[in-house]
């Protein structure tokens, strides 16, 4: 028996069964990269979970948002109830990046407000890596930045049991020495209280409390509380403590890192003062100057991860370690939504060095900051081992790298790709504008207590169309990229409890949202070519209403763009051969019936 046990109250239908074992198969052949080609609503994810349940090594999940992210997270923790499923995302909800503007002379400090929630996640993800195999991952694209060094975190971990000789002293240094913070309070993740001889440890993971009891110096009681009451969850022979903090360093290697640091910036100073810019040459040696003294004297400063290169003892370009550091070599890698993700991981390396450059350029930071990175393209391929890419609308790119390509166009339900009507932005004949005919048909999802997703060109367009809507008594909400990760799962669950009736968005309302409810989907300005119109994209947004009998698209356009004609007749092409299929085999279509739930766990 496999390492990962699927547990699923859905039987393989329609075409899955003959993907999963071309998939399987594919895998123990050795291709390196397949793709499915899954139409939305086909079951792409429970296809991957039985792919999954044949291979016994852990999997990376990478989706190209966080909230597409915290959905797969849910539904693969369902598969998989006994197994470690675990989300990792970037733990920001607002991050301003340093930047500098050199035609207004603008310095623009780094900015963050970090989510304690997805930093507990993050850890807890991590320290499953590194105790257990039956581990999935279900990650964004920040998989790929700088995440310290897996060695040293390892190297870092306390590992206790009963019997072992320590005494209090010696315990209490050790979890000081791992970024432990000792508290007479209330304890926080990363923190510790001692009682007598009796400690209790929240760990990053923040799960439960390690209750740790030593009498005579020895450890007598290994246990896990439950955080608020207290109560013993389970008692343990032994446990393993891993820092609090992913960037974990050695004070040899601080004081090491510090001395290549003085050297730089002496080196750089000194180049500045030969090219006549004092201004930049002070600037250089007064923030840098600060920051090793923050590193004396409590080996930390702010921007810390700008001196990476140092402190992890690597050499000058060398690729970082990132969460891929943490798997083993055999890993499977599924990359979700690959026409998009793909282009992310390739564009993220580029974007960060020219912002960089220009803070080195001006004085703002030393050289070594560029080292500081998320993976280039090439690095992340050479550290993924076999890859399986998802999408109803895989680019050229999957395809010409992919050893097979394996369609599963049949829904299990028996739906078909929604129909398309295409009305105008403005009725000339009876003066109507394209937001006039959308609230008509939203007047019918509401009576019918249905769901309508609206998708719009601009975040302005969003709050505009929802500020109107709500003044005409719909239960409307917008999202978009600036809606905080938490939040974004929240709006979904009350738009499916019908706490909601309209959901207005832009481009988060596209790839692999699986909201069944759904009987309309609205593209405004739909002849407006460009990236959100594209054949892709647009597919991929008529494709919400694809998991309801009910479901229909309405595309409003003046014309019929060559991009709307090509998503036009793709589907099309893929409701003949659905139509077909439901003859062939007599199967009335089924709405999609889902759970509803949180799709993040609060703990």
């Amino acid at each position: 028996m496999g390492i990962f046990k699927l547990n699923s109250q859905f039987q393989v239908a329609g075409d899955q069964q003959q993907a999963i074992e071309k998939l399987v198969e594919g895998l123990k052949k050795g291709y390196r990269f397949q793709t499915l080609l899954g139409i939305t609503g086909s079951g792409k994810t429970f296809t991957m979970a039985n792919v999954i349940s044949h291979f016994n090594k852990p999997v990376l999940v990478i989706a190209p948002n966080k909230t597409l992210a915290a959905q797969l997270y849910r539904e693969y923790k369902n598969f998989f109830p006994e197994n470690s499923v675990n989300y990792f995302v970037s733990y920001y909800d607002y991050y301003q990046p340093e930047a500098y503007l050199p035609i207004t002379d603008t310095y623009i400090g780094k900015e963050a407000l970090i989510n304690e929630e997805i930093d507990r996640l993050r850890h807890q993800s991590t320290s499953a890596l590194l105790s257990r195999r039956d581990v999935i991952i279900v990650a964004s694209v920040s998989c790929i930045y700088n995440l310290g060094v897996p060695l040293n975190y390892l190297q870092s971990a306390l590992y206790l049991e009963k019997g072992k000789l320590i005494t209090r002293g010696d315990l209490l240094r050790q979890l000081v020495k791992i970024q432990f913070e000792r508290t007479n309070g209330e304890l926080k993740r990363g923190t510790f209280r001692v009682r007598g001889d009796n400690f209790e440890i929240l760990p990053a993971s923040g799960e439960a409390i390690y209750f740790i009891k030593i009498k005579d110096q020895e450890i007598t009681e290994i246990a896990l509380l439950e955080p608020t009451s207290k109560k013993i969850l389970e008692e343990l022979k032994e446990i393993v403590i891993f820092p609090p903090k992913h960037f974990v360093s050695f004070a040899p290697q601080r004081e090491q890192a510090i001395k290549e640091i003085e050297k730089e910036l002496k080196e750089r100073v000194d180049f500045f003062r030969k090219q006549g810019k004092e201004l930049e040459a002070e600037r250089l040696l007064r923030r840098t100057t600060y920051d090793l003294e923050m590193l004396r004297t409590i080996g930390y400063c702010h921007g810390i991860e700008n001196y990476s290169r140092y402190l992890t003892g690597k050499l000058a370009g060398e690729p970082p370690d990132t969460l891929l550091s943490y798997f083993p070599k055999d890993f499977l890698t599924i990359i979700d939504e690959s026409h998009i993700t793909l282009p992310q991981i390739r564009g993220m390396s580029e974007g960060d060095r020219s912002r960089k450059s220009i803070l080195i350029e001006y004085g703002w930071r030393l050289p070594s900051a560029l080292d500081n990175r998320p993976l280039t393209f090439d690095e992340f391929l050479e550290r993924v081992n076999q890859v399986i890419f998802t999408s109803a609308t895989p680019s050229q790119e999957e395809k010409q790298m992919s050893s097979q390509i394996v369609e599963q166009l049949i829904r299990p339900t028996g739906i078909v790709d929604p129909e398309i009507e295409v009305r105008p932005v403005f009725d000339e004949k009876i003066k109507q504008t394209q937001v006039e005919d959308l609230i008509k048909e939203l007047e019918k999802i509401v009576k019918r207590n249905e769901r309508a997703l609206v998708n719009v060109l601009t975040k302005k367009m969003a709050e505009d169309l929802t500020d109107y809507l709500l003044k005409k008594g719909f239960k409307v909400n917008y999202m978009h990229s600036e809606t905080k990760t938490i939040e974004r799962t929240k709006i979904l669950k009350s738009f499916r409890e019908g706490e909601i009736n309209v959901l207005v968005g832009v481009n988060l309302l596209r790839e692999g949202l699986d909201l069944p409810e759904v009987t309309l989907v609205a593209i405004l300005d739909a002849d407006r070519e460009g990236f959100l119109r594209s054949e892709t994209s647009l597919i991929q947004t008529m494709g919400r209403a694809a998991r309801n009998v009910l479901g229909k698209v309405i595309l409003y356009a003046n014309e019929i763009t060559p991009s709307m004609k090509k998503a036009i007749e793709e589907v099309e092409r893929r409701r003949k051969i659905q139509l077909a299929y439901n003859k062939q085999h007599h199967i009335t279509p089924q709405t999609i019936q889902k759970k509803i739930e949180n799709l993040i766990d609060f703990d």
